[in-house]
């Protein structure tokens, strides 16, 4: 589904952000991608999502080269990922149903679809009952499971999660990861970034670990080792 063919990026002469990465992703597949500050972790989810371009190397999305992709077409193309933040990046103003039918609407869905498939997101991550509710009224936890089901809701092939329980304590952090999981359970393939080695040993999917712009560990058993 995924592949990165000898991914190098470097800014300027001397830094390096990215050196000779190769990996690929199978479809359905969880991956973790982990490392201290300055690894390169959000180097990599800059490429797939065609908001960087390497200096050298390739990035295939269903056999495709993403950045040989027309600029009118990238809306098309990112339509197929779904994105999770640390700072959950919701509208402020807009209760959770409108969070998430403003990421329909922009997908160009029908009124008919908002109205049936929003209700069906917030309960899949267990927030049927904060629909009205707005923003700051929802504890940090509940925020990021409504940037899952805002993620979720156009039926992505790919979620990308970016360091997604920073801001959230333990008991918070444990219910995004197993909603996380719940979703890749039905299908669709995950990419998470994350400094939190609890996660990781919860998980107990693959884990790539990065140090200096370079993949230094493969490990399909989980473990968080640096």
């Amino acid at each position: 589904m995924i592949y990165f063919d000898k991914v190098s990026k470097i800014y300027g002469e001397e830094s390096i952000a990215l050196e000779d990465v190769t990996f690929e992703v199978a479809p359905g597949e969880f991956l973790s991608i982990v490392g201290h500050s300055g690894a390169g972790k959000t180097t990599l989810i800059k490429m797939l999502i065609v908001e960087d371009r390497p200096t050298a190397g390739t990035v295939y999305f269903e056999s495709k080269d993403v950045h040989a992709i027309p600029r009118r077409q990238l809306p098309r193309y990112r339509r197929k990922i779904g994105t999770v933040f640390q700072d959950f990046k919701l509208l402020p103003h807009k209760t959770a149903y409108e969070n998430i039918a403003f990421a329909m609407e922009a997908n160009g869905r029908s009124d008919e679809e908002i109205e049936e498939n929003v209700p069906q997101a917030l309960g899949l991550v267990d927030l049927a009952d904060k629909i009205w509710n707005f923003p700051h009224q929802l504890s940090g936890g509940e925020k990021q499971r409504v940037a899952i089901a805002r993620a979720i809701v156009n039926q992505p092939d790919l979620i990308i999660a970016d360091e997604p329980t920073g801001n959230l304590d333990p008991i918070a952090t444990y219910e995004v990861v197993q909603i996380l999981k719940k979703v890749n359970d039905l299908g669709t393939t995950i990419i998470m970034t994350t400094h939190n080695k609890g996660v990781i040993d919860a998980l107990g999917r693959r884990v790539i670990t990065m140090d200096r712009g370079r993949i230094v560990r493969d490990d399909s058993e989980g473990k968080y080792v640096l």
